[in-house]
């Protein structure tokens, strides 16, 4: 199955670090971030689930939920755990999804078999409340993730649901929008008080809410 941006994520349900779990009843209404590693106690997994834990507090301001997962079992997920908490000097308190029979990395397409025959990929999905996938990022097996991105694009996901407006490329909370062209400026000058600055005809911005 090839999920795609706009799709429902599938439900299901696992076994995981803390204990059996309902995808969508652990997500309740809350954001969620599912991403996948290729194995445990491998070295870039392990910066990965400890920069993770670092910015628990990050995910936890905007709302958000995050699982891990691995095609590894239980019982390792919780000895790796304690050389993440030692190495990276973290807590890891979220649940790691054990897949040893590859039932999720196979509902969400995270096996590519011309990168890596049998294990998961690093793929990262960040979804509604909705239900709905919202945001994917493949990485080779040889390259972390850079979660200040992760954290960058969930601010504008968030700031710019059914609001009218998106943001620009580099963009960083606080700096403008860009209004959507389907809003006239007229309309435009009335939706948004703060003021509409125009480079171009199709170019306007706009301060963030």
């Amino acid at each position: 199955m090839s999920i795609k941006l706009g799709d429902t994520a599938p439900n299901f349900q696992a076994k995981t670090s803390i204990g059996d779990i309902d995808f969508y009843e652990f997500l309740g209404d809350s954001w969620g971030v599912l991403f996948s590693h290729p194995a445990d106690y491998t070295p870039v997994c392990t910066t990965e689930l400890g920069a993770t834990a670092a910015f628990q507090s990050e995910f936890e301001k905007r709302n958000v939920k995050v699982l891990a997962l691995s095609v590894d079992g239980v019982e390792s997920h919780k000895g790796w755990i304690k050389d993440i908490n030692e190495t990276q000097n973290v807590d890891v308190q979220y649940p790691i999804i054990a897949d040893e029979d590859r039932k999720v990395s196979n509902l969400y397409d995270f096996i590519h078999p011309n990168a890596i025959a049998t294990a998961t990929v690093r793929s990262l999905l960040v979804i509604g409340p909705d239900k709905k996938v919202k945001l994917i990022i493949t990485y080779p097996a040889s390259t972390g993730r850079n979660f200040h991105e992760i954290i960058r694009v969930i601010d504008s996901l968030q700031l710019t649901a059914n609001q009218g407006f998106s943001t620009p490329a580099n963009w960083k909370p606080g700096e403008d929008v860009v209004i959507s062209p389907a809003i006239s400026t007229e309309d435009a000058k009335q939706k948004f008080p703060k003021g509409v600055r125009e480079v171009k005809p199709y170019l306007r911005f706009t301060p963030a809410p």
